[in-house]
């Protein structure tokens, strides 16, 4: 456990974000070592596949999991108080509500694949291999979930160390199965998405097992899993605006991906390849913007408002570092990046990916420093600030994506999202300067 109501701020914020980044960097590692080797070992359908069906388990994945950040800042605040008892009966409920829910969304969503893929308009030369993907996908909700929720726990009171370890083994796992199964034995995508859904179960248990050994403090009893009125309207009060806001950028995902699909394989193929660069580059973001919001979260539990700004000040600094350092790796590297995911003949892929990536590395800044905006606004409790301004966000990136795409092809979305993180730091930038006047 890390207490960050005493210390110096920036040492807490980059201590606690390092294992973030490492773990944000390994979920993604495996998950594109699904695509790199689907690509490679299976072919550029397969690739394009897994690019229609990425969009949809993430809408998914995210949306439930959100639940996880808003009942996250609840655990950093009484934490901050240092009241256990309210730690030990969020955690509980939020494990309850959150398998609940996952289990309504897994089975459905195994059945219906087939349907949901017709709907996106996914080409019918791939619309099999993407349905029998995402169905399987399905499947390792609940696994994915009840990680994310002990990994919230264990991150509201400062580790973030132990859930980087977990990841570590299932990222492996994942890796080792994917190469022995589709690249030495030729299975084919659908043993792509049972190594991925392995993976996660084992990451789950590996967490379940740990917390309940080592950190005894936070573990639920049995009254902590009930669904009690008042908890559950906290909860819901913090996780409902945080599930929203994850949800957007998924959604917003499938409707740039229905856009995608109207372009062709080589497109699909390649904007599958460029949204995993996407990734690497973006989501390890997060991780600042998560330590900002513990940080703030659990010295707004102990009434310390002049660490919250000191905080945010080497947070956001922090931040514009990280954005310079992944704009010239990304600029420098685009066409290296763009070969992991095709071979040899697939140059058309290769150049359309690396067109984007060379466009879009200058953007990346930007999602820096809305992620540190937004980590600033959850751990002060104003989610659903934090989810309308992800709506606004999303809303722009997806309109100027249906107006630029068409003639400007993948990289008309590049500009589409440098368009709408403006607007939404701009938006936040506002809030901010108002909320210093009001509260600081």
């Amino acid at each position: 456990m890390t207490d960050m109501t005493i210390g110096t701020p920036w040492r807490h914020l980059i201590k606690y974000a390092l294992p973030l980044l490492a773990a944000n960097a390994l979920q993604l590692l495996y998950n594109a070592a699904d695509t790199v080797i689907a690509g490679r070992f299976i072919g550029p359908e397969a690739l394009a596949a897994e690019g229609t069906a990425g969009p949809v388990m993430n809408l998914v994945i995210l949306a439930v999991s959100g639940m996880c950040i808003g009942s996250g800042v609840l655990m950093s605040e009484a934490y901050g108080r240092k009241q256990f008892a309210e730690v030990r009966s969020i955690l509980g409920s939020t494990i309850t509500l959150g398998l609940l829910s996952a289990l309504l969304v897994a089975i459905p969503g195994f059945f219906l694949s087939p349907l949901i893929i017709r709907l996106l308009g996914v080409p019918s030369d791939i619309s099999a291999m993407a349905s029998s993907y995402l169905a399987i996908t399905f499947l390792g909700t609940p696994f994915t979930f009840f990680y994310n929720t002990l990994a919230a726990g264990l991150k509201s009171v400062g580790d973030t160390k132990t859930p980087l370890r977990f990841l570590s083994f299932s990222a492996i796992l994942n890796i080792v199965l994917d190469c022995i199964f589709i690249g030495l034995l030729g299975f084919g995508i659908i043993c792509s998405a049972v190594t991925t859904v392995v993976a996660e179960a084992v990451s789950a248990v590996l967490a379940l097992c740990w917390t309940v050994r080592h950190e005894r403090d936070i573990v639920p009893t049995r009254s902590d899993f009930t669904l009690k009125k008042e908890r559950l309207s906290r909860i819901m009060a913090y996780g409902a605006p945080s599930a929203l806001q994850q949800a957007i950028q998924p959604i917003c995902k499938v409707l740039i991906q229905s856009q995608v699909n109207a372009l062709g394989v080589v497109s699909i193929a390649a904007y599958n390849a460029v949204t995993k660069a996407d990734d690497f580059a973006c989501i390890p973001a997060q991780g600042i913007g998560s330590a900002i919001s513990t940080f703030t979260a659990q010295n707004r539990g102990a009434g310390k408002k002049d660490r919250i700004k000191t905080g945010f000040r080497s947070g956001i600094t922090i931040a514009m570092i990280y954005g310079v350092i992944i704009f010239s790796l990304t600029y420098l590297f685009r066409v290296p990046l763009m070969s992991l995911f095709v071979t040899e003949g697939n140059d058309d892929v290769i150049i359309t990916g690396a067109s984007y990536l060379a466009l879009m590395a200058f953007f990346y800044f930007l999602p820096a420093a809305t992620n540190a905006l937004q980590g600033f606004f959850r751990g002060m409790g104003r989610m659903k600030m934090v989810a309308f301004n992800t709506f606004l966000q999303a809303s722009l990136r997806t309109v100027f994506t249906y107006i630029l795409a068409p003639e400007y092809g993948i990289r008309g979305i590049a500009v589409s999202c440098a368009i709408g993180w403006s607007v939404m730091i701009l938006a936040m930038a506002f809030e901010k300067i108002r909320l210093n006047n009001t509260e600081f």
